[in-house]
């Protein structure tokens, strides 16, 4: 069990569900690797998963998405139903676009690749514990690319986002464009906090609630090539 991080906040209790013997150790020794973050329980399929955080209550459920018994997306809408205080991230490999709409649809509040950076898994832990909604910059921009077909350029978002400054608008195109804050940071030759602290201004001007919605925003104003 880990302790509590330094803030003396308790940790995040989180229960872990993959049919993955080896998947489940992998991301709970990233988890642990954060003071701030707790694993209570594993299970090997979606009915256990269920049954788990209904014992645990824990404030976030990892869920792999292919699981026997009841797979991750219907484990996301029963925790939904019985324990609305959990939140649910999804973890997936890369490619399943139809999946990410389903498992948005499901109420999830996370997507989260596999084979995607450890730092994404621990910082997504954390947002959706603070009630937000974190997708990986990947899935992003895959929602991007699958939605480009039906986006138009629209004025209104035009409007929203001509009261940004310059260097806010340059950080939400490349939002928009997928990169994430390490990549943006080292395109705009900023460290990755300054990143983070403009995209919580960006969040709060234009009112979004994740980047899936800030780069769609950024898409229909124009901001995006495509």
């Amino acid at each position: 069990m880990n302790d509590a991080d330094t803030t003396g906040a308790p940790p995040i209790r989180v229960v872990l569900a993959d049919d993955e013997a080896m998947i489940r150790a992998g991301v709970r020794a990233i988890l642990a690797s954060d003071p701030g973050i707790e694993v209570v329980a594993e299970a090997g399929d979606g009915h256990a998963a269920v049954e788990l955080v209904r014992a645990h209550r824990p404030r976030v459920a990892l869920l792999d998405i292919r699981m026997p018994r009841l797979d991750g997306l219907a484990a996301a809408a029963e925790i939904r139903r019985v324990v609305p205080d959990t939140a649910t991230i999804m973890l997936t490999t890369f490619g399943e676009d139809d999946h990410v709409a389903r498992a948005l649809g499901h109420g999830a509040s996370g997507f989260l690749l596999k084979a995607g950076d450890p730092r994404e898994l621990i910082a997504g832990v954390h947002a959706v514990a603070d009630g937000g909604a974190y997708l990986s910059p990947r899935v992003a921009r895959r929602v991007i690319e699958l939605g480009a077909g039906r986006l138009a350029r629209r004025p209104a978002a035009r409007d929203r986002t001509a009261g940004l400054t310059e260097r806010e608008r340059e950080v939400l195109a490349l939002v928009g464009a997928g990169l994430s804050n390490a990549e943006i940071a080292r395109r705009l030759h900023l460290v990755e906090g300054t990143v983070k602290s403009y995209l919580t201004s960006i969040f709060t001007r234009l009112d979004v609630r994740n980047r899936v919605q800030a780069a769609i925003l950024a898409y229909e104003a124009g901001l995006v090539d495509g």
